[in-house]
């Protein structure tokens, strides 16, 4: 009998609640259950420690677009953080530091991959099922694992057979030597333009295989002084203004969204900035995108565009036409002899692809493929429609291109402690959104999504493949603080269980 079927076997867990996914997210919503008096809960972690994006993405020169204070929980604050904008490690340490400051270790299961759940209705109860073939049985459940989290394998002719070093910017290999090799990086996106510049003095050659050009903005580096740390951790007035500040400036930049023209305004800057980076005029054509800046996510460097005034390093446009054994070959017929593949590809954001074999059952013959089958969506990013007592964190129509996801996820959470908070208030069950009530917010979100710089014609992955955009929140983040700081009961159904239901389901606990 192997481990997966004597795990099988064994009674299953039950919970109050159950949070799928160990990064900012999970973590936040554990340390405000526990706030709010409520232990009975589990973090289900497919990996063997916490950190979500964090942990796993360790690439060179991995760091943050969001300043370091403004990138923390609101209610857990690091004075020291070293500079304005942290790098991966700093940011990970940190996550640790909170893991242990509100002792989430006992409530952690690590080795826990979800694979499916189905909500049994005569019990009102979620029942989960993991890879390892362990159920648990939740009144709640939190979907806390983030849109960032399955590597994008690129289907390029070939590279299965490529036998030189292989490997994602997500999955990198740090026993991997690159000094002295020829390497080639596909993608130029978030990852690639902070990687490249750090491995391009290392690599003989590097040849970095472009498909779209993304626009590229000025980044503050400047460190945090010893007395400014020392301030920050005397004075918490003065650190909160700090963060204040950060915030709205952040929030300023949400209007060239509303408003193409505005954003073509703060184009003409950045093309000022390549400009000034990039003296070839060649080099700068292939550098500069062909579409509205703001449309693709918009990229913070200062060393980006000096790397390709090195000598070692090509910019590639023509596209790969397939990866041979040692080699790629590019669509004009050109073969470049390789030794390494970074693929600086990005991440699977379309639950419908990267959920693809993950069987969600909801209520009344709810099936999460099919009823997302033109596109994900959800209300206010958290609850959706046919799946009681299912609460997601970072869910359709709540990414940011101007301020911190951090912001978000704490208003999320506030907002599904209220939900729990209601039920037992209510003395009911579980609740359930009313359809309505999420066609109604989807077509006002679409609608206002018409008018950003996210439709002036670019394809991006805030987009599903037919050009729905379901990821981004098109409006101030302030906004959605307003319309998270309570539920509005009339926007659920509310129901209770008859009460041979709850005998049986409490029995069931009682000898689990």
């Amino acid at each position: 009998m192997n481990a997966s079927t004597r795990q099988s076997s064994l009674p299953p867990i039950e919970t109050e609640v159950a949070i799928v996914g160990a990064g900012f997210g999970g973590l936040c919503m554990a340390i405000k259950l526990l706030e709010a008096g409520r232990k009975d809960f589990l973090i289900l972690e497919k990996a063997d420690e916490v950190g979500g994006t964090w942990r796993d993405n360790g690439y060179p020169g991995a760091a943050c677009d969001v300043q370091s204070h403004l990138y923390s929980f609101s209610f857990a604050p690091k004075t020291d953080w070293s500079q304005r904008y942290a790098g991966w490690r700093e940011i990970q340490d940190y996550i640790l530091d909170v893991t242990e400051r509100y002792q989430l270790r006992p409530y952690l299961r690590f080795g826990q991959e979800v694979i499916g759940a189905r909500f049994r209705e005569d019990e009102g109860r979620w029942e989960i099922q993991t890879r390892g073939g362990a159920t648990i049985l939740a009144r709640h459940w939190v979907l806390a694992s983030g849109p960032l989290h399955v590597p994008a394998i690129p289907e390029i002719p070939g590279l299965a057979k490529f036998k030189g070093k292989l490997f994602h910017s997500a999955q990198w290999d740090h026993s991997y030597d690159l000094n002295g090799k020829t390497v080639a990086s596909i993608g130029t996106g978030g990852s690639a333009i902070q990687y490249l510049p750090e491995i391009a003095p290392k690599v003989k050659q590097l040849h970095v295989f472009q498909r779209t050009a993304a626009w590229v903005i000025p980044r503050d580096v400047r460190k945090y002084s010893e007395f400014r740390k020392k301030l920050f951790a005397q004075s918490t007035l003065l650190r909160k203004l700090h963060r204040a500040r950060l915030y709205w400036t952040n929030e300023s930049r949400v209007w060239p969204i509303f408003h193409p023209a505005l954003a073509r305004g703060l184009q003409k800057l950045a093309e000022m900035f390549l400009r000034s980076q990039v003296k070839d005029p060649e080099l700068r054509r292939k550098l500069t995108p062909d579409y509205t800046i703001g449309c693709k996510r918009v990229l913070i460097s200062n060393v980006y565009y000096p790397t390709f005034n090195r000598p070692n390093v090509a910019l590639i446009t023509e596209g790969i036409k397939e990866i041979r054994e040692h080699s790629i070959v590019t669509r004009d017929g050109v073969e470049r002899p390789v030794d390494c593949i970074v693929l600086g590809t990005g991440f699977v954001v379309d639950p419908r692809v990267y959920m693809k074999g993950f069987t969600l059952s909801g209520r009344d013959g709810h099936e999460l493929g099919r009823d997302w089958q033109r596109a994900p969506e959800a209300y206010l990013g958290t609850t959706v429609s046919g799946y009681p007592n299912m609460f997601q964190l970072v869910g359709p129509g709540t990414a940011l291109g101007h301020n911190s996801i951090i912001f978000m996820i704490e208003a999320q959470v506030r907002y599904i402690l209220d939900c729990l908070k209601q039920l037992d208030a209510q003395g009911a069950d579980y609740l359930d959104l009313k359809p309505q009530v999420q066609r109604e917010f989807n077509t006002e979100l679409q609608s206002k999504l018409k008018g950003s710089v996210w439709s002036t014609g670019c394809r991006s992955w805030y987009q599903t493949a037919e050009g729905v955009n379901f990821t981004m929140w098109p409006w101030s983040t302030w906004r959605f603080w307003l319309r998270t700081q309570r539920v509005q009961p009339e926007d659920y159904h509310w129901l209770r269980l008859p009460s041979t239901a709850k005998k049986a389901s409490g029995k069931a606990k009682a000898t689990a």
